[in-house]
């Protein structure tokens, strides 16, 4: 309390002293990629997968390490490392086996990655989308927005394999 007060009474602009948790990624930004597919298992299977973040190498292969650091909750964060680049991703927002939000920046890129799981007839329906911002997306926008869509996509796919096999 001593320190808010302390810091009140100081001039000028505040707003560099507080950090903002995204809702939603950045419908801004220079690279934004949507990705979606259907997955012929239950919700909770798919969830059970995708929350279990140490154990994504074992089945997503592109993903080389994974390390949970805490819950799978808001706050939360985990560093993991994909296609050789390693990124420490804090998690803002969880719906239980509904929706996820997490986001890091890592050689100055700044990502946020959004998962929504529905439950279908069939199975589940998986959207993904995030967004890429920061110069290197400014200095090669068609090169990187090929990338996170690949990555996207190959994500998708060895989750829907992942889950489907599991049954």
């Amino acid at each position: 309390m001593q320190i808010a007060s302390e810091l009140s009474q100081l001039p000028g602009d505040q707003e560099g002293l507080t950090v903002d948790t995204p809702a939603s990624v950045d419908r801004n930004a220079p690279v934004l990629a949507h990705h979606e597919i259907d997955v012929n298992a239950p919700v909770s299977r798919v969830w059970a997968l995708h929350q279990d973040v140490n154990a994504w190498p074992a089945w997503q292969s592109d993903i080389t390490a994974a390390q949970l650091n805490g819950a799978f909750a808001p706050g939360g964060s985990f560093t993991w490392t994909s296609f050789g680049f390693t990124v420490t991703s804090t998690v803002y927002a969880v719906q239980d086996q509904s929706r996820v939000l997490w986001g890091g920046t890592g050689d100055g890129i700044t990502g946020v990655h959004e998962w929504v799981f529905t439950e279908t007839p069939a199975g589940t329906h998986v959207e993904t989308t995030e967004s890429f911002a920061g110069a290197p997306v400014e200095a090669d926008v068609a090169g990187m927005q090929r990338v996170l869509d690949g990555s996207l996509a190959s994500w998708l796919n060895h989750l829907k394999n992942a889950a489907e096999a599991a049954g």
